[in-house]
């Protein structure tokens, strides 16, 4: 069995300012450049059976930038769709629904393009994912270049939690986590890693 490595994006200009960034289709900035560039050597170590992205553009070009060729996009991985929380940090939210949470609550539906979804709808697309690589993490290594709270709900269903238990494990944008076994079964083996050149 295979370890399952999780590559969340580089920085965006929402991802800066923590704005609700689900289908919203917004590019790296320098920052978010610099890195996905970096996430190579946390990569150099692993032969990889299969590579997945998000079809946005954030996380394509975030998985050209770490070395990650050969990457096919998967629907399922998008991020979170935030409906009519699009583009909103929580902090905004806050001031309507001061007991609002998006692990618990969802979020109420948007503009066309933007129905929502539920931790319940996220987690049955994660599970969907974890379905179709289970036949490559037999033979090795697979790597998903995604979004933070898509992929705190794929972990969390990896590791048999519900999808709210995503809340649990917090992701920085150009980040490396990864999830191995252990007695067969899955754990958490390292979480939200950077690379800090040596000086």
């Amino acid at each position: 069995m295979g370890a399952l490595v999780l590559v969340r994006h580089g920085q965006t200009e929402w991802s800066r300012a923590g704005r609700h960034t689900g289908r919203t289709d917004l590019p790296l900035t320098e920052e978010g450049e610099r890195q996905a560039r970096s996430v190579r050597p946390l990569l150099a170590d692993h032969r990889f059976e299969l590579v997945l992205t998000s079809p946005l553009g954030r996380a394509v070009r975030t998985a050209a930038l770490a070395g990650l060729g050969g990457a096919r996009t998967h629907s399922d991985l998008v991020e979170w769709d935030y409906g009519a929380y699009e583009g909103i940090t929580t902090r905004e939210i806050h001031r309507e629904r001061p007991d609002w949470n998006l692990w618990t609550d969802g979020v109420p539906p948007g503009s066309e393009g933007f129905p929502g979804e539920n931790p319940e709808q996220v987690g049955a697309r994660a599970d969907r994912v974890l379905h179709d690589l289970s036949s490559a993490l037999e033979r090795g290594d697979v790597a998903l270049v995604a979004h933070s709270h898509l992929l705190r709900v794929l972990t969390a269903r990896r590791l048999g939690l519900p999808p709210s238990g995503g809340a649990l494990f917090r992701l920085d944008t150009g980040s490396v986590s990864t999830l191995g076994t252990e007695h067969g079964r899955p754990v958490l083996t390292s979480w939200n890693r950077s690379w800090d050149p040596p000086e």
